[in-house]
C-alpha cells in the first residue's frame, strides 16, 4: 500500500545553482557597462555641448548679412 520514498535527484539541483549563477554574473556585467558608460558620457558631456554651441553660434554668424551689404 504504501510506496517507498522516491530519491531525490541531486544533479537537478546543481544544475540550477549553475544557471542562477550565470544568470548572476551576466547581470553583474551588464549592469557595470551600463554605469561605466553613464559615468563616460557624464565626464565628456560639456565637451560635446560646447562643441555644438560654437558650432551653432557659427553658424548664426554665417547666416547673417554683412552691414552695409545691398539687400
Amino acid at each position: 500500500m504504501n510506496k517507498p520514498p522516491r530519491k531525490k535527484n541531486p544533479t537537478f539541483g546543481i544544475a540550477v545553482f549553475i544557471v542562477v549563477a550565470v544568470l548572476l554574473v551576466i547581470a553583474t556585467l551588464f549592469y557595470n557597462a551600463i554605469t561605466e558608460k553613464r559615468d563616460f558620457d557624464r565626464q565628456n558631456e560639456p565637451a560635446a555641448i560646447s562643441s555644438d554651441a560654437a558650432a551653432a553660434a557659427a553658424a548664426a554668424t554665417a547666416a547673417k548679412p554683412a552691414s552695409g551689404a545691398a539687400q
